[in-house]
């Protein structure tokens, strides 16, 4: 407050400095008026006595008068000089002084004498006094003149009486024109003295009166400068963004609080003011100068964390502590945020560069080192893109930049050098961090080792392109590289051809000794197929037992028999599998470019088609294809798009085979049979479409449509009163293995109110050791159900006896093969009387497929068989024939059955 203080005073002191220079001045002005004054009695009173000398010594004569009279008369000749020479401007001011002492002005007067004539021979009064003196000149020097005459008439004589009194009368007249000029001068000179005290009071009270506004205006503005600081200063106490309070440095206690203080305390400065400031928080209490961290307690007990920082700070005599209380809850949080986003970039799995402008290195996160096994200290300062490439070996383009610069991201594949220098396919993606003026400040680049995604893909890729069981193409890849060499024989004018290879009798090695070993023997055979393959020649596995194998190159297709006479002959070699020691065989179809097709797609089905020819006539060799075996390929086409349709139009139905006891003749159970009646071809064999469904994936949908069918007609039967016998219904081996097909065996019978123990299936020995596990737990489920299920074709295929120890296994069909030779081979007759006592010992039930003569009917009576079927009872019939067998007889008493006679 002193120092705000300090320009009144110096004001103050300016005023009175003002007032005294003015007080000085006019005293010097009144010095030297009062000089003036003097040095004017001096020339009145000589010019007075100057008359009254003269006037003595025009009487008497007498010198001494004379002498009074030139010493009077040389003061009004050197005032006159002196007014004359300082009026004039041009004057040596040491000549004057000495002239005005001479004629004995005060010596203090001198100065004022000339500075009056200098300075204010203009000034009001003073230039009348001035114009008065001046016509006193004229009567002076005639007075002058007088004397001098009256001096020369004396020196020649006495003066006549008369002349003396016109010599006074002269005088007077003189003195009459004097006198009223020098009263006037004098006069003059009075008013100009009055007037000039007037000017100086009021130049003093003026000079007074202005210093003392302005010292006032000074003290006004000084004054509202510091209400207005004080204003500010409040306002900005108030309005700061943190607390502020003022604390005595002796007591502790709180002098004055802010409205922020307030706010974040709950409490007013009426209640805050005189208490000790170390209440207002909860730890962390600021003690001495520095900086403190602690908790301020709020309203409600609810706590903030802040940073008070205190200074020592004086308010007038007093020592007071400025305590500022800053929140920082938002840079705890901040840092909190920080340490969160620090710690999971040190974590993340992904490698992370910050970069500056120029690209170089700034840091780099923990993943960076195990990706690379570059630290900070080798990078650091370096380029990042150094250390990269694109895929093809070339730097990084500008491209990149340019994109970045433009605003954007970029995301790509670079190879990426390690610390022992090898390379690694990384996947990249860098990004720009900017400044407020849209400057590139760093760069951000995230990457990933996608050495195992490669991998991954390359393996996808050789996936998608070759067949995963024997690492040959498969049929896109096949076509494509087809494709290929067709444009290079069409360039070359050439030629080139497809072999198609199907197994021969693979299905029964496959139903016999599992699927295992079956895809073994795939790979094996795979391999034999590689091993015969030259420089432009590639295999493929277009799907289960069926291979193709393309040669190019070659002049004509006939070329390619050599190759087929090589497969073969790889081919029929025995192959070890696991345990097993297999014989295969192969049938191939050979097309060729441009003779036989112009694309790969015909060049596929032609070879497929002169393979089946070669299957069809003879097996184990191989034929070209001809336009006559695509005729036969495109009729098994037709029949395969129409098995389809036949389910939806009705084109399918049962037939029944009777099933007798062979003791009485009577029939105890018939076997479904189904038949597909075409309505253009007319009756097609099971044996020509059951093979198509499986392999198009129908055979389900027919098994399902075959038991439904069957379970309808027993309900027929029993509702038109017929005998309760048991139906064989033949299921292939893929329904067995299917989710839901007990469940749907059951639903079906309970629809139809049929007694589970009237159904019986049949599956071959193949068909379950293909389905493994899966048609143990089938059986135990059907078995549950009290449905029963017969081995068809016993004995004619590789089988294991464990599967005669399922539950639901009730039957045995000896195949006709077996009953074909009887009574006269004796190794079916073994055979047959082992399989019977067998299923004796098991307590199965045996049933002889295939009958056709008395003897043989006779012996399998003999051996123990007691139900068997075959043409010697009855062919399979349509439903009114096998309801007239089943009707029971019209007479009385009648037990059994006629028979229907065999074929002839």
């Amino acid at each position: 407050m002193p120092r705000r203080l300090l320009p009144l005073a110096w004001g103050l002191a300016a005023v009175i400095g003002l007032i005294l220079a003015f007080t000085w001045g006019a005293l010097q002005i009144q010095v030297a008026l009062a000089g003036f004054l003097n040095g004017e009695s001096i020339w009145s009173k000589a010019q007075k006595q100057a008359v009254i000398d003269l006037r003595n010594y025009a009487a008497s004569g007498n010198p001494a008068d004379l002498a009074a009279y030139r010493r009077n008369y040389d003061i009004l000749r050197i005032d006159q000089w002196a007014r004359d020479v300082v009026t004039s401007g041009v004057y040596n001011r040491a000549a004057v002084e000495a002239a005005l002492l001479k004629v004995n002005t005060m010596q203090e007067a001198v100065p004022g004498v000339i500075f009056m004539l200098d300075h204010f021979a203009s000034a009001p009064y003073m230039k009348d006094a001035l114009a008065e003196w001046r016509l006193v000149d004229p009567p002076v020097a005639a007075m002058d003149a007088t004397a001098r005459e009256l001096e020369a008439a004396r020196a020649r004589g006495p003066l006549p009486a008369g002349e003396v009194a016109r010599q006074q009368a002269r005088i007077r007249a003189l003195n009459d024109i004097i006198e009223p000029h020098a009263k006037r001068f004098s006069h003059d000179i009075a008013k100009g003295a009055v007037w000039m005290g007037r000017v100086l009071y009021g130049t003093i009270f003026g000079a007074t009166c202005l210093a003392s506004l302005l010292w006032l205006w000074i003290a006004r503005r000084v004054l509202a400068g510091i209400r207005g600081t004080e204003e500010r200063y409040r306002l900005l106490f108030d309005r700061a963004a943190d607390a502020i309070v003022m604390v005595d440095e002796n007591s502790g206690s709180i002098l004055d609080i802010n409205r922020k203080a307030a706010e974040w305390t709950g409490q007013g400065p009426r209640e805050l003011i005189g208490t000790p400031f170390a209440r207002l928080f909860e730890r962390g209490v600021p003690q001495g100068e520095g900086i403190v961290q602690g908790m301020l307690r709020g309203r409600g007990g609810r706590e903030r964390p802040v940073e008070t920082q205190s200074s020592l700070v004086t308010w007038g005599q007093r020592a007071v502590r400025q305590a500022i209380v800053r929140d920082i809850s938002e840079r705890l949080n901040l840092e909190q945020e920080r340490r969160i986003a620090a710690e999971a970039l040190a974590s993340i799995a992904e490698g992370v560069i910050i970069a500056d402008a120029s690209r170089r290195v700034v840091s780099i996160n923990a993943a960076h080192v195990a990706i690379t096994g570059l630290s900070l200290h080798d990078v650091q300062g370096r380029r990042f893109d150094e250390t990269r490439r694109l895929p093809d070996g070339s730097p990084l383009p500008q491209s990149i930049w340019d994109t970045l610069e433009t605003g954007g991201n970029w995301l790509g594949e670079v190879q990426s050098q390690r610390q022992d220098g090898s390379l690694y396919p990384e996947l990249l993606s860098i990004s720009a961090i900017r400044d407020a003026e849209d400057r590139v400040q760093h760069y951000v680049a995230v990457f990933t080792n996608i050495s195992t995604t490669k991998a991954n893909q390359r393996r996808l890729e050789h996936m998608a392109t070759h067949d995963p069981l024997t690492g040959l193409a498969n049929r896109a890849e096949f076509e494509r590289c087809c494709a290929r060499a067709i444009a290079e024989a069409d360039r070359l004018h050439g030629a080139m051809a497809v072999l198609f290879i199907d197994l021969d009798a693979f299905k029964v090695i496959n139903d016999s000794y599992s699927h295992a070993i079956g895809d073994r023997l795939l790979v094996h055979v795979a391999e034999r197929i590689e091993r015969q393959l030259g420089e432009h020649d590639l295999a493929g596995r277009i799907g289960g037992d069926e291979f193709t194998v393309l040669i190019g190159r070659l002049v004509s297709r006939e070329q390619a028999s050599a190759m087929a006479q090589r497969l073969l002959v790889a081919l029929g070699e025995p192959m070890t599998v696991g345990d097993y020691e297999v014989a295969l065989s192969a049938s191939i179809g050979i097309a060729g470019y441009p003779l036989d097709g112009s694309d790969p797609v015909t060049l596929i089905a032609n070879a497929d088609a002169a393979m089946y020819a070669a299957k069809s006539q003879e097996r184990n060799t191989y034929r070209f294809y001809s336009p006559m075996m695509q005729a036969d390929a495109r009729k098994r086409l037709a029949l395969a798009a129409e098995l389809r349709q036949a389910l939806t139009r009705g084109e399918f139905r049962l037939v029944y085979q009777p099933s007798v006891d062979l003791r009485n003749g009577k029939v105890v159970a018939v076997e479904a049979l189904l038949r597909w009646r075409h309505p253009a071809r007319g009756e097609i064999s099971p044996a020509e479409f059951i093979p198509l469904a499986e392999k198009l994936g129908l055979i389900r949908h027919v098994d399902e449509w075959v038991l439904q069918a069957v379970a309808r007609q027993m309900r027929q039967w029993d509702e038109a009163g017929m005998p309760p016998i048991r139906v064989a219904v033949n299921i292939s081996a893929g329904s067995y293995g299917a989710p839901h097909f007990v469940e749907d065996v059951r639903r079906w019978l309970v629809a139809e109110r049929i007694s589970p123990q009237r159904l019986l299936l049949e599956i071959t020995e193949g068909a379950i050791l293909r389905l493994g596990d899966e048609m143990e737990r089938t059986m135990n489920a059907l078995h549950a159900l009290g449905v029963g299920v017969a081995i068809d074709d016993f004995g004619t295929g590789y089988s294991s006896m464990a599967y005669l120890k399922l539950p639901a296994i009730a039957f045995l069909k000896i195949d006709q093969s077996f009953v074909a030779g009887l009574p006269g081979s004796a190794h079916d007759a073994a055979i047959v009387e082992a399989m019977l006592a067998l299923s004796k010992r098991l307590g199965l039930c045996a049933i002889a497929e295939g009958i056709e003569t008395e003897a043989q009917h006779d012996f399998l009576l003999r051996a123990g068989c007691t139900e068997g079927q075959g043409y010697l009872y009855a062919r399979a019939l349509e439903v009114p024939e096998i309801e007239r067998m089943l009707r029971p007889s019209q007479r009385a008493g009648s037990v059994r059955l006629r028979l229907v006679p065999p074929a002839r």
